[in-house]
Parts: structure tokens; C-alpha cells; sequence
């Protein structure tokens, strides 16, 4: 597999099945000047991520701590994105920081405090993920963050109990899912739908998944590109088709929503409140990133009990077919790994982070999936999560990052987040595409 030696040695450890990562501390120098192992550095990582998971991540070196005696930190900041460039810009960079966004990591590479990843880390990314990850984190063709952990979005929540009921399986193609939102409408007498783009300063995002997804199952791969390029505008035919696709379900009465109200109660309804309503059989459809499955660990079945994620159990979920039957054109998100300091201590994590161990280590925790083509998807705490990282992992799989994320900040999370809320909330669909595209003006 052509591991370096370091890689090597990591390979050799017996990773324990309780291992953690938490990433958002503010970094630090080492405490010593020595070298890797002398079990006095500390390697400080920020990041937006927090609570449990935080917890988790710090986990996750516990193997790589115990190998070498390089000690990580790191600390959870809910403002990080908002902070993150303020204090690498005056001087508070930590060693390690973990990027949500492939947008806000070119704005920290523009500081000019982003180091180049070291060669063992872009050797590593060649080996273990697709050329698309890479591409995310590079720059004016140098390569500079690392993929982390992954999300895939696109996915519909419904019960296997209520499909069972009603005769109905799960759509292969956009028109088989049209009939089957019908055929629930029919047979229920209520909206099949349910939709939540709450979410405060970020409200609407949920809706620019739908667009997104639209646009790459509609349009493919290529005109998805150029339309995250800017070339292709919010207002030419190739967008617009995807909003009238994404508004015979989202603003047709008959279809949305279920357990909330209309059409507009989709603007106060908090995006992750629908898992209760398809949990205990209110909804019978919504679309929702991999990360929902967590949030069907605080809600209740109509039994009253918590509901299980599996293909018999009490929810489970789809990929939103494509046009064609046997597509699989995905999009998703995830973070990256961009280093500040070029200490030893700190690129030996930075290649630990880049390696399959460290995502066997996180992923084994539960809760998150690796694209990592080398990672163990076995290791996954379910087996949606599990079908989710393969899918992810598949050579045949199309993937392409969240278009909002890489859109410029006044498009991606300004006018587009808006427009969905706008559009939601009656907005005729034209005007909102050009309020949409004035975001590139500002």
C-alpha cells in the first residue's frame, strides 16, 4: 500500500474499540522543543465541534498518544466559523484547525497562515480517498487540508412498518417517488411530508439540500460544477427546473406538513423536530442528511419507546432517486484538517489524521462515517451508517460537496439561505432566483 514507515508503525497499533476525537481547542506550541515521543508536546486542534462528539474526538488519539507521547487537545467552539478567521488573523492560530467548509478554508488559505499539507499527508489522501476530496483542499494547485469525517446527504426517512402496510417499496427513479408521495396521499388522506428549515441565523439551509440534489440528479455532475463555479446562473433553466422539481412536493398543501401545518410552518419548524414526527408514524417521508439517524436517540416511537434505525425497524432511509434508475449521484459534506505550525510533533498528527487508523478509531465511536476508502465501514455504529460510508466509498459513486459550502458566503450562506425561506414563504420562484443571484453582487 506504500505506507511511510510512520504510517507503518500506526498500522501496527491495536487500536482499543473505545477510542474519541474531539477538535476544538485553540492551539498551542509545544511545551518542549523535542521531538516526536518525548511524551512532553502538546498538539492544540479548534473546531466547531462540540459536546459528546467533541469528547469523542479527543478519544480518538488516545492510540496514537500512548505510541508516540505527543499529547492532543482539542477544544469545541459553537462560534468557530465566525471566529476562526479573526484569531489567525491576529496571531492566535492554533496548531491544528478543523474546517467545516471547503468556502471558509480558502478564506483562512487567504490569510496566507495555512502551511501546505507535508508530503506524507498528500501521499496519504492520494491512497485513501477519491480525487474529488483532495480537490476540495487545494488551492491555486496546492494542496493544503486534509478530508476528515463525512456526511451524506440526500436521503429520505420513512418507516418500513407503514411502507409494509400500505403496499408500497421504496422508489427507484424521481417519478416512481412522485407516485409513491401520491399513493400516500391517497391512502392516508394526509400530507406524506414532513420539512423543517429552522434552524436560526442558518434557517433555510435544509431547503438548499433539496435544490442541490435536484440540480445533480437533473442536470449531473458537470453543469452541478459550473453552477458552484458561477457559471451557471440561479436564473438560467437548469436551476429553475430543479426548484419546480423540489416545489411539486415542498409547496403543493397536499404533500407537506405532516404534523406541523401548511406550507409555511416548513419556516418554523426546527430542521431535526421532524425525526420525532417519522418516528412515531405522524410523517411518512422527509429528507435529511446521514446525521438524522442521531437524532432518532431522543425521540419515541408511538410505543413510547426509542425508535430503531434498520431496514425492519422503526425508521430507515433512502437515497432520493435520481431521473435514471441505477444513478448514484450524492452530495454531502465534511470537514478538513488545515495546519498552522510546522513542528514535528504537529505534521505527525496531520498524517495521523489522514491515515485509515484514525478513521477506524473516530468511526468505531459511533455516530459518523469516514469517506476514507481504506477505513473499516464495518466499524460504523449501525447498519445505516455502515450502508452509508460504503456508498460513500464506492469508485462508483458520483460525490460532490455541498454546493452552499462552496458557493461564496454571501451566495452559499446568505442569499441562497434566504431565498429558500423567501421561496417557502410565497415568494413567486423567478423573483427569488434573481434575489438569489444579486447575493454575487454583494
Amino acid at each position: 500500500m506504500g505506507m511511510t514507515k510512520r504510517r507503518a508503525l500506526l498500522a501496527s497499533l491495536a487500536i482499543p474499540t473505545v477510542l474519541g476525537i474531539t477538535l476544538v481547542g485553540c492551539a498551542e506550541s509545544t511545551d518542549s522543543g523535542s521531538g516526536g515521543g518525548s511524551g512532553s508536546e502538546t498538539v492544540r486542534i479548534s473546531g466547531g465541534i462540540t459536546g459528546s462528539e467533541a469528547d469523542d474526538l479527543n478519544e480518538s488519539f488516545a492510540a496514537f498518544t500512548e505510541e508516540t507521547g505527543i499529547k492532543v487537545e482539542y477544544t469545541g467552539d459553537k462560534g468557530f466559523e465566525g471566529n476562526i478567521v479573526t484569531k489567525v488573523t491576529g496571531g492566535d492560530a492554533p496548531d491544528i484547525a478543523i474546517v467545516p467548509q471547503p468556502g471558509l478554508l480558502k478564506t483562512l488559505v487567504d490569510t496566507g497562515k495555512v502551511l501546505p499539507a507535508p508530503e506524507a499527508v498528500s501521499a496519504a489522501v492520494d491512497e485513501n480517498w477519491s480525487a474529488d476530496w483532495k480537490a476540495y483542499g487545494t488551492f491555486d494547485d496546492t494542496f493544503y487540508a486534509a478530508p476528515m469525517l463525512a456526511n451524506l446527504k440526500g436521503y429520505v426517512w420513512y418507516s418500513p412498518a407503514q411502507f409494509a402496510e400500505w403496499g408500497v417499496e421504496a422508489p427507484k427513479t424521481w417519478d416512481e417517488l412522485m407516485t409513491l408521495t401520491d399513493t400516500i396521499q391517497k391512502e392516508t388522506g394526509a400530507a406524506p411530508w414532513c420539512a423543517g428549515f429552522a434552524s436560526g441565523d442558518a434557517s433555510g439551509w435544509p431547503g438548499t439540500d433539496w435544490i442541490e440534489d435536484l440540480v445533480l440528479r437533473q442536470s449531473g455532475p458537470d453543469v452541478y460544477d459550473s453552477w458552484v463555479a458561477g457559471d451557471v446562473k440561479f436564473t438560467d433553466p437548469e436551476i429553475k427546473d430543479a426548484f419546480d422539481a423540489v416545489g411539486s412536493i415542498l409547496l403543493d398543501p397536499n404533500y407537506v406538513n405532516a404534523g406541523f401545518g401548511d406550507v409555511k410552518s416548513i419556516n418554523s419548524t426546527a430542521f431535526a423536530d421532524v425525526a420525532a414526527k417519522v418516528a412515531d408514524g405522524t410523517c411518512a417521508l422527509t429528507h435529511q442528511a446521514s446525521f438524522l439517524s442521531a437524532n432518532f436517540l431522543d425521540v419515541e416511537n408511538a410505543d413510547g419507546e426509542t425508535p430503531t434505525v434498520a431496514p425492519d425497524g422503526d425508521v430507515y432511509a433512502f437515497i432520493l432517486p435520481g431521473m435514471t434508475e441505477g444513478e448514484l449521484q450524492v452530495e454531502g459534506g465534511g470537514e478538513f484538517v488545515a495546519g498552522f505550525s510546522d513542528d514535528d510533533a504537529t505534521q505527525q498528527v496531520l498524517e495521523f489524521m489522514a491515515s485509515p487508523e484514525f478513521a477506524d478509531a473516530r468511526v468505531e465511536l459511533g455516530g459518523v462515517i469516514s469517506a476514507n476508502k481504506n477505513a473499516d465501514p464495518s466499524l460504523a455504529s449501525s447498519e445505516f451508517l455502515q450502508e452509508a460510508m460504503g456508498i460513500l466509498q464506492d469508485d462508483s459513486t458520483v460525490f460532490r460537496f455541498d454546493a452552499s459550502d462552496l458557493m461564496p458566503s454571501t451566495v452559499g450562506s446568505g442569499s441562497f439561505w434566504k431565498g429558500m425561506v423567501d421561496w417557502v414563504d410565497g415568494k413567486d420562484t423567478d423573483t427569488v432566483l434573481s434575489d438569489i443571484q444579486a447575493g454575487y453582487e454583494n
